[in-house]
């Protein structure tokens, strides 16, 4: 079938269709960078240690062993949008997430079960980990394939747009709940609510993303099998991965890890911290679609140049200039915020844009999702690491050198902004 067809949608149906990907991985992803922001709060509790740095470190283990169950779950449920629709797949996704989320609410405390409470905590990451892989390559093929033709690089956008709303209302909300509650009010119940409240709102996502319209029909005599992506199109499998590694490291190194980095390293406060995060993101959340539509004018590749050259360039010298001011911590995210805009903002199409139809999903689910594992969930572990290991300094020049690589690989890139989508 050709993009034309997806004209049929019109504009109100288009709209709906972004605002159920949209709001659902919102929710997705709330829960994500909730646990990122909140992990040097709760990880003493889970992991006891009388080094904190031992704590945040087992506590952000757990959190890369989450990002490990997202290739499978870029295959797994890759594959059921891919055969069964990717309606159907969101579905899962979003029932995932509220259970994982659940979990973390209620998990007990080391003192209270012993070993029980992180075998918990890591089985609530699992989950979480599998949702989200799912999550990723489902809306991601969802919101591309809704686009009509010259508006795959705008729809794109909103796949990180709901992502930082999502990380906004988590950053926003931890920052609230550190300036109000006690420490020992935090520590003991206060970290609990946005998880329990992540379940919730689970719940409205699954109610907002009944009743949208399926963007590809599956015949049942003629669905992929379930390798076929990988099997049929390993350069293709290949090239997605050249694409992430750079911005995957970048997106989580700035957006999610930054502000730990800047605790651990410079004495930053906590709660100016978070403040900082939580305007970064709203200001990176706004340029989103601006990036999204200068590409559907001027091209994917000269974005992801851009990004990749400036960030391997540039974040050295970044983070060697970060203190304990509140200004020059804000300056220095918000540059890097503008920089990661060129891949974030049409990552979703040209990843769509290097598979057909048939495979998409699972296409670019499982190398997307491994290579976020690899360089991506691992980034507060890697730094954190270097800081224990008293190289600290070392951390900036790794995100360097993985954006260096992708930039070598954007250069080889085919252009696909211009040319049609198979749906």
């Amino acid at each position: 079938m050709s993009e034309t067809a997806t004209l049929s949608l019109g504009l109100t149906g288009r709209l709906r269709q972004v605002a159920a990907a949209s709001v659902g991985n919102a929710i997705e992803w709330y829960d994500w960078y909730t646990y990122t922001f909140l992990a040097t709060t709760f990880g003493p509790l889970i992991f006891p240690s009388n080094n904190p740095i031992t704590s945040a470190l087992s506590t952000f283990a757990v959190f890369a062993v989450g990002f490990f169950m997202r290739p499978v779950g870029g295959l797994l449920l890759g594959s059921v949008a891919d055969r069964f629709g990717r309606r159907t797949a969101l579905t899962v996704t979003i029932l995932l997430m509220g259970f994982g989320s659940l979990l973390v609410g209620i998990v007990p405390s080391y003192a209270q079960v012993g070993v029980l409470a992180p075998i918990i905590l890591v089985l609530a990451r699992l989950i979480s980990g599998l949702s989200i892989g799912g999550e990723f390559a489902a809306s991601t093929t969802f919101l591309v394939e809704s686009a009509g033709p010259r508006r795959r690089g705008l729809f794109s956008s909103f796949q990180y747009v709901s992502t930082t709303i999502g990380q906004l209302i988590a950053s926003g909300l931890s920052a609230l709940l550190v300036g109000v509650l006690s420490e020992h009010a935090m520590t003991g119940w206060g970290w609990r609510i946005p998880f329990l409240l992540g379940a919730v709102l689970a719940l409205f996502g699954l109610w907002l993303r009944r009743g949208v319209r399926e963007t590809k029909q599956v015949a049942a005599t003629d669905r992929p099998r379930f390798y076929e992506a990988i099997v049929r199109h390993p350069k293709q499998s290949l090239l997605i991965v050249g694409i992430t590694i750079g911005g995957t490291i970048a997106y989580y190194s700035w957006t999610a890890y930054l502000p730990t980095y800047a605790q651990q390293n410079v004495g930053f406060d906590k709660g100016e911290s978070l403040i900082v995060s939580t305007i970064a993101l709203a200001f990176f959340a706004l340029i989103q679609p601006l990036g999204g539509m200068l590409s559907d004018r001027i091209g994917r590749k000269p974005m992801l140049l851009v990004f990749s050259a400036g960030f391997a360039i540039l974040t050295v010298p970044l983070l060697m200039l970060l203190t304990n001011s509140f200004g020059v911590m804000l300056a220095i995210t918000l540059v890097g915020m503008i920089l990661l805009t060129g891949y974030t903002s049409i990552a979703a199409a040209i990843n769509a844009e290097v598979f057909p139809a048939r495979v998409r999903a699972s296409g670019i689910g499982f190398p997307y999702s491994l290579a976020v594992a690899l360089f991506g969930g691992t980034a507060p572990y890697v730094g954190t690491l270097f800081k224990s290991l008293g190289n600290a300094g070392l951390f900036p020049y790794y995100i360097a050198l993985l954006c260096a690589v992708s930039f070598v690989v954007y250069l080889f890139l085919a252009e696909t902004a211009k040319k049609p989508l198979e749906v």
